[in-house]
């Protein structure tokens, strides 16, 4: 029986037995993919039995404390419509722990708001192109943290500035390339300075905490001849400060950059010789994703996130559909506190989710700076 039957034998029993969910208020701003999700994955247990246990328990680990009494209660209702998400999740993302994590008391709208922001949905038509390289002897798992590329997993906190972690974080990978040498890089540099736009499409213009683009914020690099150190400017999570580039602290400059194929081996091959990537994403499934190996049925393309590629595996698991296939190794901007030790694992080769739909590479220049 091929996948494709499989799927919709998935999809049919699923959709016989469910019975689909009344949008509420508080629901509307899930988004087209939430609305999705909710239709084909209803009914069943009950997500909310010790509902007030396990908010007692949520705020505890996460020291959230609200100011009144009546924003405390609309959190808590926020909550149970996560924990029934989180549920919904778990049926179309078998593979992966969905349940309740540091955002299960933010609306779908707020979570995009405060802890999202890629700019656009696509690269620039004119971007140069990586070159094709050979895949014929990549390694069958490979991760830039065993070779001492990749800095610690840092938090953007509540500003749209995902952007700007991805474009460090690919950069700092191509400087140790360049020179043995890894700097943590100043993600607040590029939400204070770079205003770069897309001269193609209105509105893609670099936006601190309101988004960005990681291609555009390469062209910012190039042009301004590096990034300071991230101790130099440190980041404070807000976009209301002036810019305090100092030119004559910089710590990495960029050499070039380009996009990759969206050809999976090909975007291997790239990570393997280039270093950590910049990557666009869907994260829907992100907001409520504990750990394991994402791979939902159901996941739109258009891409919301920036994110890190640092790796693949290829240790099987067993979803009946893709079997032994393998995954991707993603670092994200959410703290340590989040998903795998600030980790996300998502299966590789059927670009979910869009993993594979905006991929860009960085080369640096081969001086140290001191």
């Amino acid at each position: 029986m091929d996948r494709l039957t499989l799927f919709t034998l998935f999809l049919l029993s699923l959709l016989s037995s469910a019975v689909v969910s009344t949008v509420t208020a508080k629901d509307v701003n899930g988004g087209e993919d939430d609305l999705l999700i909710r239709q084909v994955v209803s009914g069943g247990d009950d997500p909310l039995l010790n509902a007030e246990h396990h908010f007692s328990s949520f705020k505890q680990k996460f020291g959230k404390a609200y100011a009144t009494q009546e924003e405390h209660d609309y959190r808590f209702d926020v909550f149970k419509a996560n924990l029934r998400r989180a549920k919904r999740h778990q049926k179309l993302d078998p593979n992966a722990v969905h349940g309740v994590t540091k955002f299960s008391d933010l609306t779908p709208g707020e979570f995009r708001r405060k802890f999202l922001g890629l700019k656009r949905l696509r690269l620039p038509t004119d971007a140069q192109k990586a070159p094709i390289l050979p895949t014929n002897d990549l390694p069958t798992d490979f991760d830039w943290r065993d070779h001492g590329a990749v800095t610690e997993v840092k938090n953007q906190g509540s500003c749209g500035s995902c952007w700007s972690f991805s474009t460090t974080g690919a950069l700092e990978g191509a400087h140790f390339l360049a020179t043995g040498e890894l700097v943590s890089l100043s993600e607040q540099q590029l939400v204070d300075c770079d205003h770069v736009c897309d001269p193609e499409e209105a509105g893609s213009c670099d936006a601190g905490c309101n988004g960005g683009l990681m291609t555009n914020a390469y062209e910012y690099t190039l042009k301004a001849g590096g990034l300071q150190r991230e101790e130099d400017y440190p980041y404070t999570g807000t976009d209301r400060g002036p810019c305090k580039f100092d030119k004559t602290k910089i710590a990495a400059s960029v050499s070039n950059f380009s996009v990759v194929s969206l050809d999976e081996d090909q975007i291997a091959a790239n990570l393997v010789k280039n270093g950590p990537l910049s990557i666009g994403i869907n994260a829907v499934f992100m907001q409520t994703y504990i750990g394991g190996v994402s791979c939902p049925y159901i996941c739109g393309r258009h891409l919301d996130h920036g994110v890190l590629l640092v790796g693949y595996g290829a240790a099987g698991y067993s979803q009946i559909r893709f079997k032994e296939k393998p995954y991707w190794i993603i670092k994200n901007s959410w703290g340590q506190n989040w998903g795998e030790d600030g980790y996300y694992k998502i299966c590789r080769g059927h670009n979910v989710c869009g993993v594979d739909s905006m991929v860009s590479t960085v080369a640096a220049l081969s001086t140290k700076h001191t």
